[in-house]
């Protein structure tokens, strides 16, 4: 079943990819708004209760969906409805397309346009960036968002399909996901007032959720790349910054490579980044989702002989 539905789920988002603007996604910052404005107070209690309505009752709610569907119409019920529920969670779509009009810009060697669309992607002023540091950039967050978008969203669908909570996992870790980054965004007097307990809480949250993907992405950068290489900058990022999930995802994929992707010197004199890590980058990527459809697909076959 999880082979199949990441299989179908992946196929219609390359087919037809799901619009930055969409009505899932409105729905979920109206949810988000919704709750904070009415549950959090500021204090710490308050704050992890607002996380949890926010993020678990989504997630109790998905499971019951997926064992009514069981019950009432069946597999293939069940399937479509992981089927849409990974539809909305993957976005393999939302960032690619970032990432291959750098790759364009800078092919044609039109650097100005390269740094406008990196501004436009990462909110940062890139104008007086060299060709190099483009690179490291469009790399850095180009794995992140592969990782979040993608490896994150199988690792916990993966986990708690196996417990037969259908697509909860990829629910909670989208939520998740999606209310760490609201609570990261610099205020303004238009945005959502959060206590700064409420953001302590949301960050410790998240950290804790990504803390088993972002060790299988590594590990899964390791397997399909440069694995002594990406096991040792693993683990000599670790050393130095412990618990930085996003780190250690950015030096398993530095050791993979062969690059310098920390804008300080963590990564042992690797080699700045050049336009050819960029395909190189793409290959990782999509060599690491045919590991994991394969793993899938092994572990389903074992569990229908079985």
């Amino acid at each position: 079943m999880s082979f199949l539905s990441i299989l179908f789920a992946l196929l219609i988002e390359q087919a037809r990819p799901l619009k930055p603007v969409n009505m899932v996604h409105g729905r979920v910052r109206s949810w988000v708004i919704w709750v904070v404005r009415h549950v959090d107070t500021g204090e710490i209690r308050h704050g992890w209760l607002t996380w949890s309505v926010v993020v678990l009752l989504p997630v109790v709610l998905s499971a019951a969906v997926h064992w009514a569907l069981w019950f009432s119409l069946g597999w293939l019920a069940v399937l479509a409805w992981n089927v849409a529920v990974l539809y909305w969670t993957l976005g393999f779509r939302q960032f690619s397309h970032h990432f291959t009009g750098i790759r364009d810009a800078l092919d044609d060697g039109d650097e100005d346009t390269a740094r406008k669309l990196l501004a436009q992607w990462m909110r940062i002023d890139a104008s007086d960036l060299p060709r190099s540091e483009i690179v490291r950039q469009v790399i850095a967050h180009s794995v992140l968002s592969a990782h979040r978008y993608v490896f994150g969203v199988f690792a916990w669908y993966s986990l708690l399909s196996a417990f037969g909570l259908g697509p909860a996992g990829a629910v909670m870790y989208r939520l998740a996901e999606y209310f760490s980054v609201v609570v990261q965004r610099t205020p303004s007097p238009s945005s959502l007032l959060l206590s700064s307990a409420l953001r302590r809480t949301v960050t410790q949250a998240w950290s804790l959720i990504d803390w088993i993907p972002a060790r299988i992405t590594a590990l899964g950068f390791a397997f399909v790349g440069s694995f002594e290489e990406a096991i040792d900058r693993w683990r000599k990022y670790e050393l130095v910054r412990p618990g930085d999930n996003d780190g250690i995802v950015l030096a398993a994929t530095a050791g993979a490579l062969n690059v310098q992707l920390a804008p300080d010197d963590l990564q042992g004199g690797a080699p700045l980044a050049q336009t050819a890590h960029l395909r190189a980058v793409v290959g990782l990527v999509w060599r690491t989702v045919v590991m994991w459809m394969v793993i899938l697909a092994l572990l389903s076959l074992a569990r229908l002989l079985g």
